[in-house]
């Protein structure tokens, strides 16, 4: 644990520095048990986040903010997933839709064990990574003109709006259904490869998610974005960058203790 964080302990509580180690490390060797809440309908927030030597997938319940599951892993991987979509199926979880990132693990796992769950992809997540390939200062005008697209991406609150969208989408494919087309030849590999890779993955991102992105549109209760797990990681994270000197063990356990709390306090 840092320095001015034992001093302001000590401040606040009167204990001493080794009164509050003891303290700490006998709550990090005895982790609480997490338990799962029911009630109907259940809008699942489902996401991850890396640390330098493991991962953490959380189960968010959205309407309550409650993780319902956790795990811990060194990667988002599909038989563990669908092991804990079983798990929360088995535990008496009415899941009526998933908000992810559409990790690929992710969407495969939900297909095989929650074929009728609906999936909303995060239209954050898509937003994000378009703009990355895009750049912010685009040179071809097809990236410009899609660009301007995936920047209205979060702000489509109607079906006229989404209705507008989609054919503006559609309307950029035409315009540039050959530009996307176009290769350029290697020929130190002997090969040839898409010339606007970036633009073409930005696009194609897009149009594999769109059965998917709008599903908020028809109930307002399925969550359009991450947004909620996403700071909640941030938070953790803060204090836990508090406390550098731990194990994995035992940031493992200090993650344990925190999931535990913040459920608590949304109980």
């Amino acid at each position: 644990m840092e320095r001015q964080t034992y001093k302001t302990l000590q401040r606040d509580s009167g204990l001493s520095k080794d009164t509050l180690q003891k303290t700490f490390y006998y709550f990090l060797n005895r982790v609480p048990l997490t338990s799962i809440i029911h009630h109907d309908n259940i809008h699942l927030r489902v996401d991850a986040t890396y640390f330098k030597k493991f991962c953490v997938v959380c189960y968010q319940d959205d309407m309550i903010s409650y993780t319902q599951l956790f795990r811990f892993s060194d990667a988002e991987r599909y038989e563990e997933i669908k092991e804990d979509l079983n798990n929360l199926l088995n535990l008496g979880l009415q899941v009526a839709s998933i908000t992810c990132d559409g990790h690929k693990a992710t969407l495969k796992a939900i297909k095989k064990i929650m074929p009728g769950v609906v999936v909303q992809r995060c239209l954050v997540h898509i937003q994000r990574m378009s703009l990355l390939w895009l750049t912010a200062n685009p040179t071809y005008e097809a990236a410009k003109e899609l660009r301007a697209l995936v920047l209205m991406i979060h702000r489509i609150a109607t079906y006229n709006d989404k209705q507008y969208w989609i054919q503006s989408l559609s309307a950029w494919e035409i315009k540039f259904k050959d530009f996307l087309k176009e290769k350029s030849y290697k020929p130190e590999t002997g090969r040839y490869w898409y010339k606007h890779k970036l633009i073409r993955r930005s696009f194609l991102t897009i149009k594999r998610a769109l059965p998917n992105m709008f599903h908020y549109l028809d109930n307002n209760n399925i969550p359009k974005t991450t947004n909620g797990i996403e700071s909640y990681f941030g938070h953790l994270k803060n204090h836990l960058d508090l406390h550098r000197g731990l194990t994995k063990n035992n940031r493992i356990n200090f993650i344990k203790w925190y999931i535990y709390f913040r459920n608590k306090s949304n109980m």
